[in-house]
């Protein structure tokens, strides 16, 4: 599975960090489709109280690590990404399947429902070893960040 965007890339382009960041590599990516890679470790830091004697991966973090993915296909189009951001503005449809532990690594397949100007909307699943985990739209919206507003016409 070659690696077209490593996570020194994304850092560049999504402004998450440690313990938030949530996408570890990006492994395919096309005008309507991106995929993210996630690997989940023992030693991530939501495990150590989201059932301790038997770690599971919380959902919300999945679609999180989802919607992340579908910012990165978003955000990679815009010219000067230093002075966007890029904010979930929903959640639709979001099943779980089943858990996700320490160990798997979780790949985000992330689909274009619809695009219009600043706002995305994506369909997209989360599979462990090829089987689905999670499923969930998203919508992504981008906005200038503070201090980047257009001058006044």
């Amino acid at each position: 599975m070659p690696i077209l965007i490593d996570v020194n890339e994304i850092r560049q382009i999504l402004p998450h960090r440690y313990p938030f960041l949530l996408v570890d590599r990006i492994v395919e990516l096309s005008e309507d489709r991106i995929v993210g890679i996630k690997n989940v470790t023992a030693n991530e830091p939501f495990f150590q109280g989201h059932f301790p004697d038997f770690p599971v991966m919380p959902g919300v973090l999945i679609v999180e690590a989802m919607a992340q993915t579908a910012g990165v296909h978003v955000l990679r189009t815009v010219e000067d990404r230093t002075t966007m951001n890029v904010f979930l503005v929903s959640v639709d449809a979001a099943r779980f399947r089943r858990p996700v532990v320490p160990g798997d690594q979780l790949r985000m397949e992330m689909t274009v429902i619809k695009r219009k100007g600043t706002v995305a909307k994506m369909a997209g699943k989360a599979l462990v070893d090829g089987v689905v985990v999670a499923e969930a739209e998203v919508m992504c919206k981008l906005e200038r960040k503070p201090g980047f507003e257009s001058p006044a016409q």
